[in-house]
């Protein structure tokens, strides 16, 4: 997808929504970062761009979780959105709304969605053979039962879709099945569930799937399911269950992915009822771009279900749907026993939360590759990147002119501008990357670019000529200065916190794509104020030691 600078863009994006019965983890927030960076840009750009997001709260292992708690579940999920909330913040993740599936707008618009799609011959009533477990009484849902993949055998697999091969199955063709609360052996039993019609829209996906709406290999991945024929959906649910009853039922309910990606649609609801802006000019025609970002577990929920979903009922379907790999930690699945289950909130005792960004943004690109997170290349890279190229650049300059040249700044030398001029030539490479999702393109090339500031400050050396010749040392600490301004402003998706404290340092006002393309006047800095810490040889691995600070 080509930039267009000069286009007026109108943009919805969403993250996939956190299930409310878990706290965040640093592999949840690949996704929230990487949406939050591309977010940023695009509103630095000039864009209009509103991100929405929510928790997904319904389904047996809330109501499991609310009950062994003694509270009912709408007390369980509050008290997790908070929290939710509390760490997304911790970490610039900038929503414009983030709200919850269990409300009203979501209700409604589920129940809409049903209706339409059975108006339209979509829905139909299947009796089926399903997992009960006799000793929790209990209907098992997909995620409630494991046991081997059909497909390729791996153990410890869910009864929907298989983490190892990514086969998508009926839970009833998992081999030695297994209740995933108790461990016992479940019972087959027979019940009516409601079915959507998937398979009658395999052509109009086979459409929408090559139309650029997504990279080719998830487009290789789909034409696999394609090939093996698409398949319909269980929509419906057997009591007892939490969420939302099916119209005309008694005992039947939303499966949680047909009401969770609706999300995306009442949250936007909730938040135009709020703000006053048109709903339908969002999720009705051609008006907005709508962005989706998810990982791979979830591909077939958002390139099959959802566009259905989607169409059936008239809503505007996704411009984009950006997948991404999985987090390891130095090389290892995330593993509790390993002790690199790490959650948000551990993470924030030890280390600064613009530090993950960075990391994330720097191995970041728009494929499914997993991501790893080693934990001594994290400190290095920190260290020598953030600290080193980029903050240093303001710290040892501020200190001159602060100390040495009465806070007052000048006009570049000659040297100065041909190096900051080169330095503001690469914009619409970076905004290209950006764009692309090709961050770790992006920080690369910003470091290198860097080292170029840098090299121009040490060959010019201003803490020696600050003693013989005020005016040229003046001049090349503008120029410097003036260098750590684009940068900040290439970086500023990224480190908005960081950023913000060079905007303050070099009293300029917020940096936009726009003003970093022109000169920005320096002429009077403020004392520079520590704007992050080194991390020390060790420090990181505390996350895994579990050891407080």
């Amino acid at each position: 997808m080509a930039v267009t600078p000069s286009a007026n863009r109108n943009i919805l994006v969403t993250s996939a929504l956190p299930y409310a019965n878990g706290n965040i983890h640093l592999g949840h927030l690949v996704e929230y970062i990487q949406t939050d960076i591309w977010v940023r840009f695009q509103r630095m750009r000039g864009h209009r761009c509103y991100y929405m997001c929510a928790d997904d709260t319904h389904g047996t292992p809330i109501m499991i979780s609310a009950n062994k708690q003694g509270i009912r579940p709408e007390e369980l999920i509050t008290h997790m959105h908070a929290q939710h909330l509390r760490d997304f913040t911790a970490f610039r993740i900038s929503f414009d709304d983030y709200y919850s599936t269990n409300s009203e707008e979501n209700r409604e618009l589920a129940e809409f969605i049903y209706l339409q799609a059975k108006e339209k011959d979509a829905i139909y009533e299947k009796e089926i053979q399903q997992y009960f477990c006799e000793k929790d009484n209990l209907f098992l849902p997909d995620r409630m039962i494991k046991g081997k993949c059909p497909s390729c055998h791996a153990t410890e697999q869910y009864g929907d879709s298989c983490e190892a091969c990514s086969a998508i199955y009926e839970p009833t063709r998992l081999g030695e099945p297994y209740c995933a609360i108790c461990g016992t052996k479940p019972k087959l039993r027979s019940s009516v569930h409601h079915y959507f019609k998937l398979s009658a829209f395999t052509e109009e996906l086979k459409k929408w799937t090559s139309a650029g709406h997504i990279r080719p290999e998830v487009q290789n991945k789909l034409q696999e399911w394609f090939t093996q024929g698409i398949k319909d959906w269980d929509i419906s649910r057997d009591a007892p269950y939490f969420g939302f009853r099916i119209p005309g039922t008694k005992d039947k309910y939303f499966y949680v992915w047909l009401d969770a990606p609706i999300g995306y649609i009442a949250t936007t609801k909730h938040w135009c009822r709020t703000h006053g802006h048109d709903f339908d000019q969002i999720w009705h025609g051609n008006t907005f771009e709508i962005h989706h970002f998810i990982g791979k577990d979830i591909l077939y929920f958002h390139t099959l279900f959802w566009p259905a979903m989607l169409l059936v009922s008239g809503f505007s379907t996704p411009t984009r749907v950006n997948v991404h790999g999985f987090l390891t930690i130095n090389g290892e699945k995330m593993s509790k026993s390993r002790g690199t289950f790490i959650n948000a909130s551990d993470y924030l005792a030890h280390l600064d939360p613009e530090f993950l960004r960075y990391y994330y943004a720097a191995k970041l690109g728009p494929g499914l590759d997993d991501l790893d997170l080693n934990l001594d290349d994290f400190t290095v890279r920190i260290n020598s990147d953030v600290l080193g190229k980029v903050i240093n650049i303001g710290s040892r300059l501020g200190k001159i002119v602060n100390e040495k040249l009465s806070h007052e700044l000048s006009q570049p030398d000659a040297a100065g501008s041909l190096m900051i001029e080169e330095i503001r030539s690469a914009l619409p490479v970076i905004a290209e990357y950006y764009e692309t999702l090709e961050y770790n393109k992006a920080m690369r090339e910003i470091m290198l670019l860097a080292d170029k500031v840098n090299k121009y400050i040490n060959d010019a050396a201003p803490w020696e000529r600050v003693l013989t010749d005020t005016a040229r040392a003046t001049a090349v600490c503008t120029a410097g200065l003036q260098g750590l301004v684009i940068l900040a402003g290439m970086l500023k998706p990224v480190l908005p916190r960081i950023v913000e404290g060079v905007e303050n340092f070099l009293e300029i006002p917020p940096l936009t794509w726009e003003n970093l393309a022109q000169e920005t006047p320096l002429k009077h800095i403020k004392p520079y104020e520590h704007l992050a810490s080194r991390i020390p040889p060790g420090k990181a691995h505390q996350l895994i030691a579990g050891t407080s600070v």
